[in-house]
């Protein structure tokens, strides 16, 4: 399992994203202004070995993805991702994601692959008329693991 790719045009140059394009099942879902929570993390198992009491070992046994939060305005999208979220629990089946993180000019500087992807919680906005804001949801999203991307020379 590799991390994401980051293009090859200069590996020193610092990458800005300032929206996120998302695809479950190679459905275009829209875009998202902010995306949150990749991670992993190694569980270790401690074991101890007898008459060695100045070492416990540390053994990784799996790992654990953290899940993805994805925002964004209400907007002409919110269908899509509706029509996504019904789709996955009438089925209940793990779907493949990508998230690809877009520069402004529109330019991809960084796609992950997501397996496993499914649908965790969606909140959508509060309703208050005394505290006027702009209407925005959040999809969060568990998946299995990244995977490089599908194509890429170097993955």
């Amino acid at each position: 399992m590799s991390p994401p790719k980051l293009p090859p045009e200069d590996k020193d140059e610092v990458f800005v994203g300032v929206c996120f394009a998302v695809k479950f099942d190679k459905m275009d879902i829209g875009k998202f202004s902010s995306c949150e929570g990749f991670g992993l993390e190694v569980v270790m198992e401690q074991r101890e070995e007898g008459g060695n009491n100045g070492l416990i070992w540390q053994l990784p046994t799996r790992m654990k993805y953290s899940n993805i939060k994805l925002t964004r305005p209400i907007g002409p999208d919110s269908e899509k991702l509706t029509k996504w979220i019904v789709k996955a629990l009438n089925g209940l089946k793990p779907t493949t994601g990508e998230i690809k993180a877009m520069d402004a000019g529109g330019k991809p500087v960084l796609t992950c692959q997501l397996e496993g992807v499914g649908p965790v919680r969606w909140s959508g906005p509060s309703l208050n008329l005394d505290s006027p804001k702009v209407f925005t949801e959040t999809l969060e999203i568990a998946h299995h693991g990244f995977t490089p991307e599908k194509g890429n020379p170097n993955g």
